[in-house]
C-alpha cells in the first residue's frame, strides 16, 4: 500500500523561454527553495509547460491544491480565488484550466476535489526566446511572498 501523499500540492505552468509565461515555474520555484525544511515533506511540487488532463489523478489524496499561472486578465501585482469544479471549453483541449482539472478529478474519482486555491500572477508579454519583463519580475516577487505566507499558514 502506498503512503498518503503530501497534503499540499503546487503545481505552477507556464514556459521559461516565453518572457512573463515563466511567471508559474518561478513562484514555484521561489516557494519551494524558501520554504521551511520541516514543512517539505507536507508539500509536493509539479511544473509543466501547461495543465493537462493527467494532473487529475495528482490531486488524489490530496487536502489542498494551489495551481500558479500567468494571466493577463487579473489585475496587478497578483489575483487569488477560489476554484471549483467547472465544465469549460478547455475541458476537450491539451491545456486545461484549474477548473476543468477539478471536472475531470470529480469525473474520474466520483468525489469532490481537494480545495483549490489559484494565484494568478499579472503578466503582459509572452514572446518566445524574450526575457521576463521588469514589472512581472516585481508581481512575481510579490505573489511568491504571498505564496509562502498562505503555505505557512495553511500548514500551521
Amino acid at each position: 500500500m502506498n503512503p498518503a501523499p503530501p497534503e499540499l500540492l503546487v503545481l505552477g505552468w507556464g514556459n521559461l523561454s516565453r518572457g512573463d509565461d515563466a511567471l508559474g515555474p518561478r513562484c514555484l520555484t521561489a516557494l519551494r527553495e524558501a520554504l521551511p525544511p520541516h514543512l517539505m515533506h507536507r508539500v509536493e511540487f509539479l511544473e509543466d509547460y501547461q495543465l493537462q488532463v493527467e494532473f487529475a489523478l495528482d490531486l488524489v489524496g490530496r487536502k489542498h491544491v494551489l495551481f500558479i499561472d500567468a494571466s493577463v486578465d487579473c489585475v496587478a501585482p497578483f489575483e487569488v480565488r477560489q476554484a471549483q469544479p467547472r465544465k469549460d471549453s478547455s475541458i476537450s483541449s491539451h491545456a486545461l484550466s484549474p477548473e476543468a482539472l477539478l471536472q475531470v478529478f470529480v469525473t474520474v474519482q466520483s468525489q469532490a476535489p481537494p480545495l483549490a486555491t489559484v494565484l494568478a500572477i499579472r503578466a503582459s508579454s509572452f514572446e518566445l526566446g524574450e526575457p521576463m519583463t521588469a514589472v512581472a519580475e516585481q508581481h512575481l516577487e510579490a505573489a511568491a511572498q504571498w505564496a509562502m505566507d498562505w503555505t505557512q499558514a495553511l500548514l500551521k
